[in-house]
Order: structure tokens, then sequence, then C-alpha cells
């Protein structure tokens, strides 16, 4: 455990408050701290003697600034800036402008501890560069994320609390497998004790996670992301079959969430679910090759409004209309 009191650990406090706010004056350090304004200054003097270029300066914009020269000081980041990091890299989200929130905070660092001339471009793409919001994705609580991607890792099994989309709280004792990010939002795939079968949970669902005892055995062969995308195809309301007239190792750019591919040479079958017929057949109209709807008479009546849409928005192009009976 750190001593906070000894002047090693505040100084390097002070230069953590220093990175996190440059300008911060020192009566703020000292204040931050819980020391005399005359001791914030010994610490600034206590960096300065190691090598690590602190700037003084004045006017009413002033304070201490992390400098830059040949030996730069070390970048200290806070767990839930690491952690911030890391989620935003992983699910594509980024508040690179805010300084409070953990990934501006982070990226801010980055940038301070770069030579100036490398550091600018990013700066520019960083203030000027508008993103899009994902509004499907949903962000999980970094402590359960942490948690339940620890218990993967150590291969523990956990008891979740859980809301389910109904609104109703659960109880859940499952033996974790992995946790994968899919399209901004968080599953955890695991094996559920209860049910005796495979299970993805939202993690930012996921309200408490406490360990068990034991030891958790993965299957030996485990694609996380394939597994994950096979099981959101399953347990839907209507029951699909696609014959589709291309070979399996043609279509690896379908999304899994059609359902499980099934090679039978020249042709694939595609077996899964659907609670939504409609979204289902749009992204049957994206393959390029025949296909025939086998089993599922709402994804065929689904097929079939959708080729009348575009027969009728075909017709409607060169003033025609459909002919009885398309």
């Amino acid at each position: 455990m750190r001593d906070d009191t000894s002047p090693t650990s505040r100084a390097l406090l002070t230069l953590e408050l220093v990175q996190n706010r440059p300008g911060i004056t020192g009566d703020e350090i000292a204040a931050r701290l819980g020391v005399t304004s005359r001791a914030a200054r010994r610490y600034v003097a206590i960096l300065r003697e190691a090598g690590i270029p602190v700037q003084s300066v004045s006017g009413p914009a002033g304070g201490y600034r992390p400098g830059r020269g040949v030996r730069p000081g070390p970048l200290m980041f806070t767990a839930d800036e690491a952690l911030g990091l890391v989620m935003a890299v992983l699910d594509g989200h980024h508040r690179p402008d805010d300084p409070h929130h953990p990934v501006g905070s982070a990226l801010g660092k980055l940038l301070r501890s770069l030579p100036e001339s490398v550091a600018a471009q990013a700066k520019t793409v960083r203030n000027t560069a508008a993103a899009a919001p994902d509004t499907g994705a949903a962000r999980p609580d970094p402590s359960v994320t942490v948690d339940l991607v620890t218990a993967c890792a150590e291969q523990v099994p956990v008891r979740i609390d859980y809301r389910t989309e109904a609104g109703n709280e659960r109880v859940f004792d499952v033996e974790p497998w992995a946790v994968v990010v899919r399209h901004g939002r968080w599953y955890l795939l695991c094996h559920s004790r209860e049910q005796e079968a495979t299970r993805a949970y939202r993690v930012d669902r996921v309200a408490r996670v406490t360990r068990g005892v034991g030891r958790v055995v993965p299957p030996a062969v485990l694609d996380p992301v394939r597994l994950l995308e096979e099981h959101l195809a399953s347990g839907w309301d209507f029951e699909v079959e696609i014959e589709v007239h291309a070979p399996a190792v043609e279509l690896q750019w379908l999304p899994r969430n059609l359902g499980r591919q099934v090679p039978e040479g020249e042709i694939t079958r595609i077996v899964g679910t659907t609670s939504n017929a409609h979204s289902y057949a749009e992204m049957l109209a994206l393959l390029p090759v025949p296909f025939v709807v086998i089993k599922g008479e709402e994804v065929r009546s689904a097929v079939e409004a959708l080729g009348r849409r575009f027969l009728e928005a075909s017709a409607q192009r060169v003033g025609e209309s459909p002919a009885a009976g398309e």
C-alpha cells in the first residue's frame, strides 16, 4: 500500500495533479494534498531535482504545467483512466474533449507527453473532429466490467445481480467464459448453472458481481465472438431455415446472428430464429446469390413484402405500374 504521507508519495501526487490540471496553482495543490503552500512548492522542487520538468507560469492564467524536455516525467494513469482508454478502444466510444472524463483525461496526458511537433496534429483532430454518437451502444459500469473480466481470466464462478429486458431483478449463478464487445454492447458469455445452457448477458444490466468458489473449465475450443453471435441468433420467436445457393466459404461475411451455417457442398443452410421478420428479410436482401426460405412463414411473408416494395420502386421510376400478380 502506498504511503501518501511520505515526501516521495506526495511529490508523485503533485506530479499527477499537474498532469491532470495544467495551470494548477500552488494553493490548489496544497488544498488537494492537505499541506501548506510552502510544502506544495517543496514537492515541486523535488520533482525538478529528479529531472522532471515542471514549468511555472505567472499571471492570472498561471500556475504549474508539465514541461517538455529530454527527460519527461513518468506518465501516471489512474485505474479509471487506464480502464477508460481500453474500453474506448474496444467499443469505439470516445470523449476526447472532456478533461473530466477518464478517456479525455488520459488522452490529454498522452498528448502532453509527446513532442509538440508530434502532438499538434493529434490535438487538432481531437479538437475539431466530430464523431456521430452510437445510439445503440450501452456503456457498462467499469467496475462491474473489471470484475467479470477478472473472473473470466481467473476461471472462477460468479453470481450476478441482473436486470432483465422486462426490468425484472434476477440473480444468476454462472461460469464465465469471456466478455465480448459487439456493436457497442458488452456481453458476458457464460454457462448458466441453473439452466444448464450457454447464455449471454448484457454487462450494462449487471448491477453486482459476487465471486464464488471452485474453478470454471471453459470449452476446449472456444471462439467467443462466433459463439456469441450464434447464441444471439437462437431462442427468438420465429424459426427460420434458409437455403443459400453458395458454399459456406463464400458466406463468412454474413452476420452470425442470421443463424448457424450448415455447409452442404455448393449449398449452405442457415438455421436460426428471429423476433423481427422484416429486419431479417432486409439482411437476406444483401445476399448476392439466390436463396430460398425453406422454413419460417413470417420471414417468407416479409421477403415477399420486401420484393413487392422493390418492384413498386422500380416501376415508379419508369412511370409504370407493376404487372398484376407481381
